[in-house]
């Protein structure tokens, strides 16, 4: 099963992903964006097959978003794109690529939607929130 995950280790919610996607018995292909991004053409892509927008794909928290004089409605999608190849940590994330479909998983448990095996059993986010229970279905919480 192929499953890429657009990762960055310092994000909780990636790393939460990362733990449902495992927790299916899959063993994800980890790409940290932040080292390697993905190409313009790939970005782009990936946006479009998640039915975003060029703005709703990027990251606003903890980046240079506002510095940058991102927030400008005026902005064209190409200018957006080479904000976010010049600084790749405008990329929202975790972006997960199943045979399912794309998907930014925010919140994590979005995952479940794209992940074509069930859940082996019980999962619990790093702040301990229950969201797959014993048997494997999601949590009424969740």
């Amino acid at each position: 099963m192929d499953v890429i995950v657009y990762h960055n280790p310092l994000c909780g919610t990636s790393r939460n992903t990362i733990g449902i996607i495992r927790n299916a018995g899959i063993e994800p292909h980890i790409l940290e964006y932040l080292k390697t991004p993905p190409t313009r053409l790939l970005l782009r892509q990936l946006i479009e097959r998640m039915g975003l927008s060029v703005r709703d794909a990027m990251r606003k928290k903890g980046t240079p978003y506002v510095e940058l004089g991102l927030d400008d409605p005026a902005l064209t999608d190409d200018q957006l794109l080479d904000a976010m190849m010049a600084h790749p940590i405008l990329i929202e994330r975790p972006i997960v690529v199943t045979p399912f479909g794309v998907k930014l998983c925010r919140p994590s448990e979005a995952v479940l939607d794209i992940l074509p095996v069930p859940q082996l059993g019980e999962f619990r986010k790093e702040d301990g929130e229950l969201v797959i229970d014993a048997s494997g279905r999601r949590a009424a919480t969740a």
